[in-house]
């Protein structure tokens, strides 16, 4: 019994680790993770990122990445800072940098620790976790890009159930880094254009991303990633393959 204690102790550790930064992150520099902290420190930024390029593009990166492994709620106010810091490209492909290192990191840490045990709970899970794995499970490629893309997926869903399931980590890091490109696009060319925003002391308008214009396009692609398990279950019904 105390060597299994033991065992499992070690199993989870590097949750608990997350945990506990996750925990001292948010209480050390969550006021900093808010637009009103970016507006108060724009100037500051700017003049960091034109004096230390490089290393303002490796901090940004390393920042972003560990504020989706912990979780943090400051990732669209970080993908913001990345369009105003570095245009919208670069900047996107900063962004995305940043979010599919953290998701990566976080990903194996909740493999590693809870992911067996948890896997044999998500069996008997309901609603949109239990629709996720079902369909990661039979099609793993599109269901990996169809969460990615879809605005209603939270984030952290997108980011832990995959963990929870037989996912190989290429399949996972190469569905992120191009499934959450179309959303930090948006977001990006948005953060670039804050220099108008701060001048007329507003907010930037975070729901264009559910405009017509830019939803449209992103449901389009939701329906390509479907199309594989359409046809899969055409085929299934007609008896074919």
């Amino acid at each position: 019994m105390l060597e299994y204690a033991k065992t499992r102790l070690r199993r989870l550790w590097p949750l608990i680790v997350v945990g506990l930064a996750a925990a001292l992150g948010w209480w050390w520099f969550g006021h900093l993770l808010s637009f009103e902290a970016l507006a108060t420190n724009r100037e500051a930024l700017l003049a960091l990122r034109d004096s230390h390029y490089s290393a303002t593009v490796f901090g940004f990166i390393v920042t972003y990445a560990l504020i989706v492994a912990l979780s943090l709620p400051g990732a669209s106010v970080a993908t913001l800072a990345g369009g105003f810091l570095f245009a919208t490209f670069p900047g996107t492909i900063f962004n995305v940098l940043g979010a599919t290192l953290g998701a990566s990191a976080i990903f194996l840490v909740a493999r590693s620790s809870i992911g067996a045990s948890f896997a044999a709970r998500l069996e008997g899970a309901e609603g949109m976790v239990k629709r996720i794995k079902e369909g990661i499970d039979d099609n793993q490629w599109s269901m990996l890009f169809l969460i990615r893309l879809v605005p209603a997926v939270p984030f952290v869903i997108a980011n832990l159930v995959p963990a929870f399931l037989e996912v190989p980590l290429h399949r996972y890091v190469i569905s992120t880094f191009f499934g959450i490109m179309p959303g930090a696009l948006v977001y990006t060319s948005i953060g670039a254009g804050l220099s108008e925003v701060f001048a007329r002391g507003a907010a930037p308008d975070l729901g264009l991303l559910f405009t017509p214009s830019i939803l449209f396009p992103i449901l389009g692609l939701c329906a390509l990633a479907l199309l594989p398990i359409i046809i899969k279950a055409l085929r299934g019904e007609r008896g074919i393959g």
